[in-house]
C-alpha cells in the first residue's frame, strides 16, 4: 500500500538558487537530520543518478554500526531543473518514490515542496508517520536556515 506524506517550506532564495541547494546531494548531509548523503554513480545530476543516504544516530561513522539506522537507496527518475526531481526508493526496507518540487514566488523567494509515497502496510506507516514528519520538518527548517 502507498502512503503519502508532504510538506512545504518558504525559502528566501530564488527558484534556481533553491534548486541548486537541494540537488547538491552531498550537502544534504548538512541539513538532513542525522543523515549522511552521497552519490554512488559517476553521474551527479539528471535521470539515472544514484544516491544513498544513511539515517541514524551514528550516521557519521557509517558503515560501522549500520544496524542502528536505515540505508536509503535512490535513483533519479525525473529531472526538470529548476522545477522538479523525482526519485525511486529501492532499498531492502524503504521502497516508494519521492519528489522535490521548487515553485517560484518571485525573483528572491520560492516554495520547496517535499513529498514521499512510501510502500508499507498502513498500520506500520501510521506508527512511523509522526516521527517521519517531525524529522522532515526539522530538516526543512535547517535547509531554510542555511540559505538565510
Amino acid at each position: 500500500m502507498l502512503n503519502h506524506v508532504a510538506l512545504t517550506v518558504k525559502v528566501p532564495r530564488s527558484q534556481v538558487q533553491t534548486w541548486d541547494a537541494i540537488v547538491d546531494w552531498q550537502s544534504q548531509s548538512n541539513w538532513m537530520l542525522q543523515t549522511t548523503v552521497w552519490v554512488t554513480s559517476e553521474q551527479v545530476e539528471g535521470v539515472g543518478t544514484s544516491i544513498e543516504a544513511f539515517t541514524g544516530p551514528l550516521h557519521r561513522i557509517y558503515p560501522r554500526m549500520k544496524w542502528l539506522g536505515l540505508l536509503d537507496l535512490m535513483r533519479v527518475t525525473l529531472w526538470e531543473p529548476p522545477v522538479r526531481c523525482d526519485v525511486i526508493h529501492y532499498g531492502k526496507i524503504l521502497k516508494g518514490s519521492g519528489t522535490f518540487r521548487v515553485e517560484e514566488i518571485d525573483a528572491s523567494r520560492s516554495l520547496f515542496h517535499w513529498s514521499e509515497d512510501i510502500e508499507a502496510p498502513r498500520p506500520v506507516f501510521l506508527l512511523v508517520k509522526p516521527f517521519l514528519l517531525i524529522g522532515v520538518k526539522i530538516s526543512l527548517a535547517r535547509f531554510v536556515r542555511q540559505l538565510e
